[in-house]
């Protein structure tokens, strides 16, 4: 394990396309990788490219790359109703 990944968070997300589709990844800094996905670079995933604009809807807060990886697959593999009700969990903690 190196030194950053010992120190650093990762993160899942969860993102909302114009069209509604729902785009789910990991990164250890959620601004910097929207930001990529917003600008459609080369760094941006192909499945978002044309598809803005783009909403952030979701993001949770993992110890590491390993568990944030684990956590994607099993979100990955929710139907889009339990996505759905997950990310009206989270808004309604950030409103309280």
């Amino acid at each position: 394990m190196s030194q950053t990944d010992a120190v650093s968070s990762w993160y899942l997300y969860i993102i909302r396309c114009a069209n509604s589709h729902l785009y789910t990844g990991v990164t250890t800094d959620v601004t910097r990788r929207f930001a990529e996905h917003q600008s459609g670079g080369p760094k941006a995933a192909k499945f978002l490219k044309g598809k803005g604009p783009l909403t952030l809807m979701y993001q949770e807060t993992l110890v590491d790359r390993s568990s944030a990886l684990k956590r994607e697959i099993a979100v990955k593999k929710l139907s889009r109703l339990q996505k759905l009700q997950l990310i009206d969990q989270f808004s309604a903690k950030q409103q309280r």
